[in-house]
């Protein structure tokens, strides 16, 4: 949870502007939100205790949640005290909701999440002829469209997130490079925000970034307990990239580039990738290190099916390139674990869904290196989601902005903050 402190002590802020006081109180809304997110059930005397509000504003804010269908109120619990029982508070299931997207290399795939990480619809497309970004962009909206039609008209979508195949200018709202996709300084925000004006998701917040940023983002924000820190996603697709989170902030780096691993050089004079480059993790761990030659040149959605095909029949080429790329995935852990400690190392994307061929020859090589130093590995599961691993983690890392507002907001995010602010009332209490 994140506090204004000064040395050790938590202060009071006295703002000194309406907009300081209205930031304020927002920020203590959605720290009632976020903590109820982590541990439901919780009563307004519970959270006036732990999060450090009084009581009286405790109840204000929780009133206007629940108008607004951020919480909802359970049945008593009984105590066998006297007097009046405490009401469990939980965020509210189906109410408020968010869209999730992901651009990826041959088609886009959308779902609704609660703000807990229910799936409560969902709908893929494949990219038609054309591979130019506003034709692509033109899929995305009409798919967001079609999620939100399959949803109540009484439900409410608070932002949209899209997870996109490469470095993200969030700031900007550009993608900076999809080199899968040949995309270069795309001003996706732009362009998505056109494409849905005039339509029922018109002037709704919009959040973009990296696609394997965003399912870190899932797999923290969707989760019952309390999250891994620092957590790392891997995601192994066609190319291979990764989101970091450290102190429950996504680490993008200075142009939006930080967690492009699929470049880290895993052997000198190794085969080409696709950046130019010899040796890269993309080239001995993705897809098309696992093809024949004539094939790796135009990878495509039937490129998985054949290598898994090939698996089951036992072709024994196909089987040592797969054990190959495993062995290399557990040199490139390891050495992402001895860069970050991470408490949690996720593995997502499409070439996981190989299974055990792919998975073993990773986590024994991971192991090795760790007995050999006397260490224990680091833990490594894989992603929760499954194929929603990153159409999740967009709808989370709406959430994570929305409930954040503390943190910098840019675009259509700013404007309908600013236009949501009018007319809230003001709070004196402590920044939570």
């Amino acid at each position: 949870m994140d506090l204004y402190k000064t040395d050790k002590e938590t202060t009071r802020m006295q703002p000194d502007a309406s907009g300081g006081q209205q930031l304020l109180k927002s920020i203590n809304r959605m720290a009632l939100v976020r903590h109820l997110c982590v541990h439901p059930g919780l009563s307004r005397a519970d959270l006036a205790t732990e999060v450090g509000l009084t009581k009286s504003t405790i109840t204000s804010l929780v009133r206007e949640l629940i108008a607004e269908g951020w919480l909802m109120e359970s049945s008593v619990v009984a105590t066998g005290d006297l007097g009046r029982r405490p009401t469990p508070l939980f965020i509210s299931p189906d109410r408020l909701l968010m869209l999730g997207a992901e651009v990826g290399i041959d088609g886009v795939r959308v779902v609704a999440t609660t703000l807990t990480g229910e799936v409560r619809a969902r709908a893929v497309s494949a990219y038609g002829a054309s591979r130019s970004a506003k034709a692509c962009l033109g899929v995305l909206a009409t798919v967001l469209l079609k999620v939100r039609a399959q949803l109540d008209p009484s439900q409410r979508i608070i932002g949209i997130g899209v997870g996109l195949p490469g470095g993200v200018d969030e700031a900007r709202g550009v993608l900076n490079f999809a080199p899968n996709l040949g995309w270069h300084d795309v001003a996706v925000g732009q362009l998505l925000g056109e494409k849905l004006d005039g339509g029922p998701l018109a002037g709704i917040p919009l959040y973009l970034q990296n696609e394997a940023d965003v399912a870190a983002l899932g797999e923290m924000e969707f989760n019952a307990g309390s999250p891994a820190d620092p957590l790392l996603y891997l995601s192994i697709n066609q190319g291979v990239g990764a989101g970091v989170i450290v102190g429950d902030r996504l680490l993008t780096g200075a142009r939006g580039f930080a967690g492009e691993i699929g470049h880290m050089i895993l052997q000198i004079d190794g085969p080409l990738c696709s950046c130019g480059r010899r040796g890269c993790a993309e080239a001995l761990i993705g897809m098309r290190a696992m093809l024949r030659p004539d094939e790796a040149a135009e990878l495509g959605p039937h490129s998985l099916p054949d290598i898994r095909g090939r698996l089951v029949e036992g072709d024994r080429k196909t089987a040592k390139a797969v054990e190959s790329a495993g062995r290399y995935l557990g040199v490139l852990l390891q050495n992402l674990a001895t860069a970050y400690d991470p408490a949690c190392i996720v593995l997502g994307g499409s070439v996981v869904e190989l299974g055990d061929a792919f998975l073993d020859p990773a986590l024994t090589t991971l192991n090795d290196y760790a007995s050999a130093a006397g260490l224990s590995p680091t833990p490594v599961r894989t992603s929760r989601f499954g194929a929603d691993a990153v159409a999740a983690g967009a709808a989370a890392l709406a959430r994570h902005r929305v409930t954040r507002p503390q943190l910098p907001m840019t675009g259509a995010a700013r404007a309908n903050a600013a236009a949501s602010a009018d007319g809230e009332g003001q709070d004196q209490e402590a920044a939570l």
